[in-house]
């Protein structure tokens, strides 16, 4: 009766893991990928503080900006795949709980334990469902933010001048910080004789 049975009956265990590993592979390489923009970006940045010609300066900003985009939509990526992997983990856990209500279902040991069998068969398959359902729901839920997101950054591209010029900005601001920290450690000697005058 239900449209799903056939395809969760004719479900491997091992097709279930084979399709962890391979969101896990995926992830890693979303994570490598990550951290290796990250790695860059600060390259970026340190390299745009440091640079006096305004047009390199602008330079460094486009592509930090281009590569934390390109940050975000993985990361939104490798947590779409994370929670794959943890509906995909509970449908294992499943599979394994019905071959083991399956097992011991054979081993007579009166009525009362052959009902407990039927109704664990019939939890599993309620959750089966549930889990199907859940994950089509998320998968919409997912969607729809790759939609949002989309928007976002559409609105980031438009809006890509007010981005550089912030990044300009704290290029600029950064050198400006740099020669401001040395001038507190002039002004404490001064304000040492005053307290040895005190004292005196």
């Amino acid at each position: 009766m239900w449209p799903f049975k056939s395809k969760y009956e004719k479900l491997k265990r091992e097709d279930v893991v084979d399709a962890i590993c391979n969101l896990e592979k995926q992830e890693n390489d979303l994570e490598a990928a990550i951290e290796e923009r990250a790695r860059t970006i600060d390259e970026l940045l340190a390299k745009g503080r440091k640079e006096t010609n305004r047009e390199l300066k602008l330079f460094y900003a486009k592509k930090i900006t281009s590569l934390r985009e390109e940050n975000e939509a993985d990361v939104k990526r490798a947590m779409y795949l994370m929670y794959n992997m943890k509906l995909l983990r509970k449908l294992k856990s499943t599979i394994d709980d019905n071959e083991f209500f399956i097992k011991t279902g054979k081993i007579s040991l009166g009525n009362l334990l052959s009902d407990q069998r039927g109704l664990a068969q019939f939890l599993n398959k309620a959750l089966n469902t549930r889990v199907r359902s859940e994950q089509v729901l998320t998968d919409a839920d997912d969607t729809w933010q790759e939609i949002q997101s989309g928007y976002e950054e559409n609105e980031r591209i438009y809006g890509v001048n007010e981005h550089d010029d912030e990044l300009l900005a704290m290029f600029e601001t950064g050198e400006q910080l740099d020669s401001e920290l040395g001038a507190p450690a002039e002004e404490k000697p001064e304000a040492k004789p005053e307290a040895d005058a005190d004292k005196s």
